[in-house]
């Protein structure tokens, strides 16, 4: 069998292997089930369904999405799951079958959920995206990357659903927490990072996976924040903004792309074959697989409307460019029989099987179609990968405020620990987690008590209130709890976690209770969209519940969308934003809380006064007006804010050369230096402004970024190139173009804080 000879090349392989087959098994390889219904685990054995079995014997599947996935959505619990080394036997037991029982023996390829972790039992919960973008450490983002795909391949996983390149326009959206931020530099930087993390040198080694953007495209800007809505935007704006980050990932080698849900201006993104075709795989020559998202091909027949039916909605998507659907529904039901009908010409398929093929060769699958059962064991939710996770989460977590109370003294001091987030550990994971057992998840109690463990009475605990519940009852425990304290520490945000089964908690005492009624708590997460931007629930009450009694209070939120408080910014005396930090995001917080790391983490979204507000990203064009009947526009906290245990400051902003010829580059350089008492990271962040051009522009861009550390009295220069890629726009012709004229360069510690140079640009 020549497409078995690993030493001719993927598209000789490919094209053998496509001659050999027929219609229904090329159609196969065009459909993806859903892989924790191929099998069945009970008491410690696990035998594959039989329906599974026939679909594989009538060569009607080339691939299985979240094999290993556990969580409220598929069923899989903790007590019905798999283990890291029973999750790669049931693997290696699927792709056994299918390569024993199929006519050709094509492996299977497994797509996994990793969008902050692989979502499987057993597996390390990194930081939400939100926290990772905060961390403006694109090395360390790609270090995670690759422990993510080391975990997700030894599994048997081989292709991941993440990274989510969606640039936030609204945070009233319920998945900004599966983003990086407001800006579509950033974004495209952790795009880049993240493919070349998950994927490696090689996406046939063992520790590599292939990377999926996705939403391709404007998925973050839908109408009014709503989960898939309609999108209208320009074309100019939808090429400068949201297909950046896609485009500079495809550059990087991104495997495979996710077309996004929503329509722009009428056309859905799964049937857009300007977007699929003409541009994806035209002008930016992307070869890889395009896979829709689940549901999306029923969408354009019961929610778009595209589509008379099934059949016609699968032959638009395929025809449009889409060459997997995730779910198969309909592409396994109907797409042979439009070929047999006539409908659709048997060639389109063939290009849609060929890019399932191609992929699967480079992957290495057809040489290495098991998992390594011991690897899995030895490698998933290993400490090293914890205490990584406990790094980044330190590195994004961002300090808000601070009257001069923090850090805490280890050595002094009562604290009471309070709110609905502070002993909560599903709710600092955030959505696309598996199960967790209680003692994986460090909360802020826990770190909080860990600091202070040969002294556990200095530590008070009481809830308060729930998340979303209007209850008080937990208000005088809460408030005799705090009393006893010379500190408070209230954890307050949101929650993205589903219904994992916990027991509740007695608001009254703080212990755990097993009830029959459990209240959700979620109010963010995949379709969980708010009209508001306050906490929700009585959490702000309880606040000034607590203030009232004149002790410190150290407000830390646990959230994945900002929150718009401007009571609690006048009168806390300090607040932390952490996002949803993970496993070890309690250990984290505390780190930061008693002084032992100093908060380097910087805003990527603009926290607004109010949703009154919105939009509030930076990069608003300076006709957009200056202020609001009630208040000015400027947000509560600016993009690229946060604050540090030691001070920075900016001198001798230099551009050599002052002035360049279109297509020449400059560098732009200042000297950094901490001229506080404690080591500390600052992130030095480069904005560009187009000062007359022919298209109107924001008013400022981010263009580059670094982070430094730097020891008390340490001095460093910080030098940017500034080329046509940090100057030029989509022109007239909606092209790239960079005119020439004048630009300031500004260099500081956020958008709103630089230093500022002119740079003159003149004809070739």
């Amino acid at each position: 069998m020549k497409y078995r000879d690993h030493t001719l090349s993927v598209q000789e392989r490919t094209a053998h292997l496509l001659g050999l087959m027929t219609l229904e098994e090329k159609v196969g390889q065009l459909v993806q089930g859903f892989g924790w219904q191929a099998y069945e685990y009970k008491e410690g054995a696990l035998t594959l369904s039989e329906t599974f079995k026939e679909q594989v014997r009538e060569g009607g599947i080339g691939s299985l999405y979240g094999t290993l996935r556990a969580d409220p959505w598929t069923g899989v619990t903790l007590a019905t799951g798999l283990s890291p080394r029973e999750g790669a036997v049931a693997v290696n037991k699927i792709q056994a079958y299918v390569l024993e029982h199929s006519r050709l023996g094509i492996p299977l390829l497994i797509g996994e959920e990793c969008s902050h972790g692989h979502m499987a039992i057993g597996a390390t919960v990194f930081p939400v995206p939100l926290l990772l973008g905060s961390t403006w450490n694109t090395e360390l983002y790609r270090e995670m990357c690759r422990a993510v795909a080391l975990e997700t391949r030894a599994q048997g996983g081989a292709v991941t659903y993440s990274p989510v390149l969606d640039v936030v326009r609204d945070p009233r959206w319920g998945r900004t927490e599966e983003c990086f931020g407001e800006d579509p530099y950033l974004v495209g930087e952790f795009a880049v990072a993240s493919v070349e993390g998950l994927q490696g040198e090689a996406l046939d080694a063992e520790t590599a996976v292939g990377a999926t953007l996705k939403h391709f495209v404007a998925y973050g800007s839908s109408e009014g924040g709503r989960n898939a809505g309609p999108v209208s935007m320009g074309r100019r704006e939808l090429l400068e903004t949201d297909l950046y980050p896609f485009r500079k990932a495809v550059e990087a080698g991104a495997a495979s792309i996710m077309p996004a849900y929503n329509e722009i201006d009428g056309i859905p993104c799964t049937v857009n074959r300007e977007l699929l075709h003409d541009m994806l795989r035209g002008e930016w020559g992307f070869d890889g697989l395009v896979i829709t998202d689940c549901g999306a091909i029923d969408m354009l027949a019961a929610g778009h409307d595209t589509a008379d039916g099934g059949e016609e909605a699968a032959v638009q998507a395929v025809t449009a460019g889409i060459d997997m659907e995730m779910s198969g529904v309909m592409f396994g039901r109907h797409l042979a029989a439009a070929v047999r009908g006539g409908r659709l010409d048997e060639a389109v398929i063939d290009k849609a099987a060929a890019r399932v093929l191609a992929l699967k060769f480079r992957l290495g699958l057809f040489e290495r179609p098991y998992a390594d059962s011991d690897a899995a064991e030895r490698v998933i939710g290993s400490s090293e990968h914890a205490e990584l996770a406990r790094t980044v989460a330190a590195e994004g977590i961002v300090l808000l405020k601070n009257s001069g109370v923090l850090p805490l003294d280890k050595n002094a001091g009562t604290i009471a620990v309070i709110g609905p987030n502070a002993d909560a550990g599903y709710n600092q994971l955030g959505d696309y987690t598996s199960p967790q057992p209680p003692a994986k998840v460090a909360t802020v109690l826990r770190g909080i008590c860990g600091k202070l463990a040969a002294e556990p009475e200095r530590v008070k605990y009481a809830p308060g209130c729930r998340i979303k519940d209007d209850s008080e009852e937990g208000f005088e425990y809460a408030l005799e709890t705090a009393a006893q304290a010379d500190t408070v520490v209230l954890v307050l945000g949101g929650s993205s976690a589903r219904d994992f089964g916990e027991d509740s908690i007695d608001l009254r005492t703080g212990a755990s209770k097993v009830t029959d009624s459990r209240l959700s708590d979620m109010d963010c997460g995949e379709g969980i969209d708010r009209w508001s931007l306050h906490l929700s629930g009585v959490q702000l009450q309880l606040m000034k519940a607590i203030q009232a009694l004149g002790k410190p209070v150290i407000v830390v939120y646990i959230n994945g969308r900002p929150v718009a408080e401007p009571w609690i910014v006048e009168q806390a005396d300090a607040i932390l934003e952490a996002w949803y930090p993970g496993q070890e995001g309690g250990h984290a917080i505390a780190d930061i809380l008693f002084g032992d790391v100093n908060p380097s983490g910087r805003l990527t979204l603009s926290v607004p006064k109010d949703v009154g507000q919105l939009p509030v990203h930076y990069r608003g064009k300076r006709s957009r007006g200056k202020r609001y009947l009630e208040s000015d526009s400027q947000p509560q906290y600016p993009f690229g804010f946060g604050l540090s245990y030691t001070e920075f400051a900016y001198s001798g902003l230099q551009v050599e050369p002052a002035t360049l010829p279109v297509g020449g580059t400059a560098e732009v350089s200042v000297e950094v230096e901490n001229i506080g008492s404690r080591s500390g990271a600052e992130v030095v962040q480069l904005y560009v402004t187009d000062q007359v051009s022919q298209v109107t522009r924001p008013a400022k861009e981010l263009k580059g970024f670094a982070k430094i550390r730097l020891e008390p009295g340490e001095k460093r220069r910080v030098r940017f190139t500034v080329g046509p890629e940090q100057l030029q726009y989509i022109g007239l012709d909606y092209r790239y173009v960079v005119e020439p004229g004048q630009f300031k360069l500004g260099i500081g510690r956020h958008v709103n804080d630089t230093l500022d140079i002119q740079l003159t640009v003149t004809e070739e």
